[in-house]
């Protein structure tokens, strides 16, 4: 590993790294809160990796939720995955050995870093992808091992400590934004997702949602590709 390449991924997530430590402090409060300790918080978030399914699995635990019941709500909260995943099909393809971890990585931050980024001259964009998914999980994992000490030896209201992660959605979608010059996108997959929350309501939503703006994005991709090359 050279050193422009470390230099390169530490710059690069960054940003992640100041989202994650605080996203990950507050799932360790919560779990550690509901009276799990410091291996369930480790264990969670170096296996699961799924930080809006890992904050509702705090409830999941605490409530003793049934399997099945786990899994669908897993499924609901996660099938955005899906289509992130179909979208890094050929990316992702020559990855070799580094490809199982790169799809388990695979969180809308991590995906926001690497969909659009090439890797460093002169080294194996995989491994450059691989490294980014590492650093993000790092950052994770330190956060939730800081939250569930700071949970287990602090005592302090944690009302509103959840919200943090609807609010890193909301600063994804914010940067995302801003950085580009397309906002077809963004605005078909907000318009079509309030749309699904009014027909379908708050607990049927996502993947009605979710496939809908798949199949739009697909039948409109020759327009949104012509439209991406204008804006260039």
């Amino acid at each position: 590993m050279n050193r422009n390449l470390l230099r390169a991924v530490i710059l690069k997530t960054i940003p992640v790294m100041t989202g994650y430590v605080a996203l990950g402090m507050g799932f360790g409060i919560l779990l550690v809160s509901s009276g799990y300790g410091i291996g369930w918080a480790l264990a969670m978030s170096v296996f699961i990796y799924a930080g809006s399914m890992q904050y509702l699995g705090v409830s999941l635990i605490a409530n003793g939720a049934s399997v099945i019941s786990t899994a669908l709500a897993t499924l609901m909260v996660n099938a955005r995955h899906l289509f992130y995943g179909i979208s890094m099909i050929e990316k992702y393809k020559e990855a070799g050995k580094l490809k199982p971890y790169l799809i388990f990585a695979l969180t809308d931050e991590t995906y926001s870093l690497v969909c659009n980024d090439n890797g460093v001259e002169g080294s194996d964009p995989h491994f450059y992808y691989f490294l980014i998914s590492l650093f993000d999980q790092i950052y994770w994992i330190t956060g939730t091992l800081i939250g569930a000490w700071l949970g287990e030896n602090l005592n302090f209201n944690t009302t509103g400590i959840d919200f943090a992660m609807t609010a890193l959605f909301v600063t994804v979608f914010v940067e995302q934004w801003l950085t580009s010059k397309n906002h077809v996108p963004a605005v078909l997959g907000v318009a079509i997702t309030v749309a699904c929350l009014v027909l379908f309501g708050s607990e049927l939503f996502l993947i009605p949602s979710m496939a809908l703006i798949l199949l739009s994005l697909s039948l409109g991709r020759k327009m949104l590709d012509k439209e991406a090359a204008e804006h260039e």
